[in-house]
């Protein structure tokens, strides 16, 4: 059973194998603070360069009842292609050699500045894996609000639950399967995922009135892109009114049954039978990848409230507290939330 972290390479594994031993595991704990995608996502390696090119099956052969004495009617698959890009980030800390010189510890010191960059730049991928289109910034990638921006037209706008604003502080709830048959993150072909250091050393630099100094330099760079290969393994609930949510006007319980039932993961974890070590069925185990729900902590607040008030004659589904990987997490129908400010309050309407 797919387990996040323990079946899947995730990020943070490739970001450790191509560490050079440089506090690489205190950035890698650093970066899951403020990006807990880097928990779940799975990096593959493109397969055309910079771009990776996957097929996408629109439809099933036909079969049909057989006679005695007669053929079979041939049949086959239908595929779309589709191409995803990568872009790449990057942040360059300078440091003071002579603020090096006197620092009793010169690499705690280049380190802490580096954190800055390692933290600005995670927020930028997170950010940019739900809200990044190539068609309004062809330097960036295609993120996952660009393919579930329609309410009808389309197959992914079966996976887009309306959450019912008429206004414009919105935001969304996203379930996201991870893996190299569902969703992904893609790195170009040859390169190494994660973010990569390059120490550039010793660097004359030059004051704002044209005076040289020396400093110490170091390239923070991460390519990436996101690739959905079967978009019914993802589900977004846009739509969701801010401020009447923080009312308790909004039924956010309600709008996560509407998308889990729409979640494709769930029958295929009902069909295969799937059990815990308890030998409860388990929703979350799902053989293509890894799921979890994305909320900023707005929303995540007011799902803890309507817990919270919840009566002793109430049965509704509720956030459960569950340990994974040694982690208190909280659980919707035992599939992992995620709290991440990368979901923003001010998403316009999706129509």
């Amino acid at each position: 059973m797919a387990t996040i972290g323990n079946s899947f390479l995730n990020l943070a594994d490739l970001y450790k194998m191509n560490g050079d031993g440089r506090d690489i595991g205190d950035v890698v704990e650093m970066l899951h603070a403020v990006n807990p995608i880097l928990k779940d996502a799975i990096a593959v390696e493109a397969n055309l360069g910079t771009t990776h090119r996957t097929r996408i099956r629109t439809g099933l052969p036909s079969v049909t009842w057989g006679q005695l004495y007669k053929g079979i009617p041939q049949s086959k698959s239908t595929y779309q292609q589709v191409d995803d890009t990568t872009g790449f980030v990057e942040g360059l800390s300078t440091v003071d050699k002579r603020a090096l010189d006197l620092s009793p510890n010169p690499a705690a010191t280049r380190l802490m500045e580096a954190k800055g960059y390692l933290e600005a730049m995670s927020q930028e991928v997170a950010s940019g894996i739900f809200y990044h289109d190539v068609l309004t910034t062809p330097e960036k990638f295609k993120g996952l609000a660009a393919r579930y921006n329609k309410l009808t037209g389309g197959a992914a706008s079966r996976n887009v639950i309306n959450g019912g604003s008429v206004d414009t502080d919105n935001t969304s709830i996203w379930f996201v399967t991870w893996g190299a048959d569902t969703t992904s993150l893609i790195y170009p072909k040859g390169s190494q995922a994660g973010i990569q250091r390059d120490d550039k050393g010793e660097q004359r630099a030059l004051d704002g009135s044209g005076n040289p100094y020396y400093v110490k330099e170091e390239l923070f760079t991460q390519h990436v892109g996101v690739s959905v290969r079967d978009w019914r393994y993802n589900v977004r609930v846009c739509n969701i009114d801010i401020s009447l949510m923080k009312a308790g006007s909004v039924d956010l319980y309600g709008l996560l049954r509407k998308a889990y039932y729409k979640f494709e993961g769930r029958r295929r974890a009902r069909d295969m039978g799937l059990r815990d070590s308890n030998g409860a069925g388990v929703d979350n185990n799902i053989e293509p990848g890894s799921t979890a729900i994305y909320c900023n902590s707005d929303v995540l607040e007011a799902l803890d409230a309507l817990a919270t008030n919840k009566g002793a004659s109430d049965s509704f589904i509720r956030l459960t507290p569950r340990e994974i990987e040694g982690e208190q997490v909280m659980t919707y129908r035992n599939i992992p939330i995620r709290e991440t400010d990368a979901l923003l309050n001010t998403e316009s309407l999706v129509s």
